[in-house]
């Protein structure tokens, strides 16, 4: 049975509740099964084109916020490596163990500098040209979510870019169909089906963008069940 998706879901998932290090990465590393599937870095890697095309030469200071394991880093390690970019790269991360995870599959070259923190506290040893977030939005309720757009639009000196869910029947059927024939393990199932029932839509982007004050701001679709928020500076 599907449930109503028509309002924002107040659940409240288990990841972090868990205390097994050897757990934990295992859940990690079917996230990262889960977001090969469906290609959730294509869009954060077609942001970074274009901020590399607008910004040619430069070496680029990116942070991840909410990094868990740094798989989007790694591939944003490779990203650049393809193209001949020089950048720096953080990932920050409020779980510990997250960010072990993190260090054990950090790549020797470009270094990734990691940071157990809340990203409200959180101040930049240098400035930032680009701040990324991805499947992170979905955990904070409308003000919080106010306050972090806000922070990044004062902080991200070439852009930012919200890469997350999309609270919609389809993704959320399409992943319980994935869910029955992958061999993920049942906190990453059920963790996956709460964060969708906790996704803005598009609607919901709009007009939380409007009460943070931010102009030029681009929301889209994508392909499959998730949403953008992209704003270049």
């Amino acid at each position: 049975m599907i449930p109503d998706l028509t309002e924002r879901a107040n659940l409240v998932e288990a990841m972090d509740d868990l205390t097994s290090y050897g757990e934990y990465r295992r859940c990690m590393l079917d996230l990262d099964s889960v977001s090969r599937v469906v290609l959730a870095h294509r869009p954060t890697l077609r942001f970074l084109d274009r901020i590399a095309e607008k910004n040619p030469g430069k070496t680029l200071r990116i942070l991840d916020v909410a990094c868990g394991d740094g798989t989007m880093l790694r591939r944003i390690a490779g990203w650049a490596a393809k193209r001949g970019r020089e950048v720096e790269l953080t990932g920050l991360d409020l779980n510990p163990m997250a960010i072990e995870v993190g260090c054990e599959f950090r790549p020797s070259k470009p270094r990734i500098r990691y940071v157990t923190g809340d990203v409200f506290a959180y101040t930049p040893e240098a400035p930032l040209d680009v701040i990324l977030s991805a499947h992170f939005t979905h955990h904070l309720g409308d003000g919080e979510l106010v306050r972090f757009l806000r922070w990044m639009e004062s902080t991200a000196r070439l852009g930012w870019f919200v890469n997350d869910l999309h609270r919609h029947r389809n993704p959320y059927r399409m992943f319980r169909v994935l869910a029955a024939v992958a061999p993920w393990h049942p906190v990453v199932v059920s963790d996956a089906l709460i964060s969708i029932r906790r996704a803005f839509t598009t609607e919901d982007w709009a007009r939380i963008t409007a009460e943070a004050g931010l102009l030029g701001v681009e929301i889209a679709e994508e392909f499959p069940a998730r949403v953008t928020v992209a704003r270049l500076v």
